[in-house]
Parts: structure tokens; C-alpha cells; sequence
């Protein structure tokens, strides 16, 4: 049974820098991606970031390219998001999301995608 834990979120100060983990446990195989979701009150959840360990590729939004960077620990089973120059508009609850049968990051691009699993979600809140 695949299990996706975060941890990280919390309060930051406009412009500041977070950093979320995910620990992934339960895969059956090594080829899948694991990504990140968020969700602000009011409003449609919507991808972030996807990285994908079965063809290597990435994926960012573009409202947070070039601010947010996806990793992997593969020792640890561990993803992160290292999130940098936060705005007020990145406040929400971020989800670690993976799925097992599409594999890589293009269907980011479609807003109706889903992924397979998901995290319970930590909050980020963005405050002076």
C-alpha cells in the first residue's frame, strides 16, 4: 500500500523560503513520479510540481517556476520541495501526490488530472 507523508509546511514571512518533504513507502516499483498539489480556500486544487523517477523528467507550474524546486533523496524514499521567494498567493495546503500508472509529468498539463495517491497535506501560510 503505497503511503505519502509530508511534513514542512508552516508560517513564513513573505519573500522567506520553506522546505516540504514527502517520505513515499509502498511502491511495487521503481517507475512512477511523485509530485505536489496545493489547494487555497475557495479554490480549484491545482498541480505544482512532478518529478518523475521513470523517465527523469520535471514539471512546474508556471506560476511557481523558477521559485520552486523539486528533489529526490532516493535513499530516503524522500521528495522535496524547496519553495523560495514565497508570495502571498502561494498560501494552501500542499499534498504530495504520486501515481504508479502514469509515470511521467505530461498530464500536469491537463487541469482535470488526478494522480492515483495522495498525501493528508501540511498547510503553508504565507504573513508578515
Amino acid at each position: 500500500q503505497v503511503q505519502l507523508v509530508e511534513s514542512g509546511g508552516g508560517l513564513v514571512q513573505p519573500g522567506g523560503s520553506l522546505r516540504l518533504s514527502c517520505a513515499a513507502s509502498g511502491f511495487t516499483s521503481d517507475d512512477y513520479h511523485i509530485g505536489w498539489f496545493r489547494q487555497a480556500p475557495g479554490k480549484e486544487r491545482e498541480g505544482v510540481s512532478c518529478l518523475s523517477t521513470w523517465d527523469g523528467s520535471t514539471w512546474y507550474a508556471d506560476s511557481v517556476r523558477g521559485r520552486f524546486t523539486i528533489s529526490r533523496d532516493n535513499a530516503k524514499n524522500t521528495v522535496y520541495l524547496q519553495m523560495s521567494s514565497l508570495q502571498p498567493e502561494d498560501p494552501a495546503f500542499y499534498y504530495c501526490v504520486a501515481d504508479a500508472i502514469l509515470k511521467g509529468c505530461r498530464q500536469y498539463y491537463s487541469s482535470s488530472y488526478s494522480p492515483e495517491y495522495w498525501g493528508q497535506g501540511t498547510q503553508v501560510t504565507v504573513s508578515s
